[in-house]
């Protein structure tokens, strides 16, 4: 039996999925955030962005997938591979490419780049780019939603190579204490891309099960396939309903790959073989997706061309919009900073 969705037939076996029956939007965001990284590394090569750049080309389902299910007034945390995040919650594309490029336009005026995307309206409390320096910060306003007696949550997406920082254990541990007293409404998101910069796993940590390193902080924790947009948003809507009701912390180990280098800098990538990239781009996170969506007749042909159009026309004007903005001008260089 098939009914009606749009312009397509849908199977009635596949709206009772409503993780899938809701997954199109974020199909053509994660296009759009894939477009973006592509043209950042080129704007990058031809000297339009100063500083450093990393991209999450290969992992968009991991933040795609939990913050679908994030509420308008929950907030996020991440580390310096940031540009996905603030696009999937809505930040205008133009405004993250205009920062990228340092112009007065961007998210923070330009003066953050490309590791300190901010969007506190939009409940994105910021990408960090000392590794694992955000990880107390995201407890402790973790606490503090919890203190002012909200039933809001906070997300912590890290790095693996930031588990092996004392800035993972101290601030996991009061986790692990507040979260008894339903003090800790938090989710640690690790997204494990097997690499700390050029360092496997296997040579970086004694434990690879880097899951099981928050038991020993008395908080429960789980694997995912972070390439499949669909598991992840599955558990992440089952794990962040358990977390606002209960206030106590949860972590996540979303198994994921970055198909592109560590940093702009970082050619030759000698720690891994080509053959090991072409083997995990088998299993792209948009392509599963789109593969899920035509199976269950929600997506064709034409629709994967218009989306596809639709992403090298969002991006192109976010690249046009970054390029005419002005530069911010020498007194912006004293505002907004902090020294003690």
């Amino acid at each position: 039996m098939a009914t009606k969705r749009g312009e397509a037939e849908v199977q009635s076996g596949a709206l009772a999925d409503a993780d899938l029956a809701e997954a199109l939007p974020w199909y053509r965001l994660m296009l759009i955030a894939r477009r973006f990284e592509d043209e950042a590394e080129r704007a990058f090569r031809r000297g339009k962005i100063g500083g450093y750049l990393h991209l999450y080309s290969g992992q968009e389902a991991v933040a795609a997938g939990f913050l679908a299910v994030l509420r308008p007034d929950d907030i996020f945390f991440t580390a310096y591979r940031d540009h996905a995040h603030a696009i999937f919650r809505g930040t205008p594309a133009g405004a993250v490419m205009a920062e990228l490029f340092g112009r007065q336009t961007g998210v923070v005026k330009g003066k953050g780049g490309s590791m300190h995307i901010f969007d506190v309206g939009r409940g994105f409390y910021g990408g960090y780019g000392i590794v694992g320096g955000h990880i107390p910060l995201a407890t402790g306003a973790a606490y503090a939603l919890r203190y002012q007696g909200t039933d809001r949550i906070c997300l912590c997406f890290l790095g693996d190579g930031a588990m092996n920082s004392g800035s993972f254990h101290e601030p996991v541990n009061m986790a692990g204490l507040w979260g008894r007293e339903g003090m800790c409404p938090i989710v640690y998101i690790v997204e494990n891309n097997r690499y700390a910069m050029g360092t496997a796993v296997e040579r970086s940590t004694a434990v690879t099960d880097l899951a099981s390193k928050f038991g020993i902080h008395g908080i429960p924790h789980e694997r995912l396939d972070g390439q499949d947009f669909l598991e992840v948003r599955r558990a992440a809507r089952r794990i962040t309903a358990q977390v606002r009701e209960t206030g106590r912390p949860y972590a996540v180990e979303a198994i994921t790959y970055r198909f592109v280098a560590h940093g702009a800098a970082d050619l030759f990538q000698p720690y891994r073989t080509k053959e090991e990239v072409e083997a995990w781009k088998a299993r792209d996170p948009i392509l599963l997706l789109e593969r899920a969506l035509r199976a269950a007749g929600l997506l064709d042909d034409g629709q994967v061309e218009a989306l596809r159009r639709e992403a090298q026309e969002v991006v192109a004007a976010a690249v046009r919009y970054a390029e005419e903005s002005p530069e911010p001008p020498p007194e912006e260089l004293t505002r907004d900073v902090y020294a003690p």
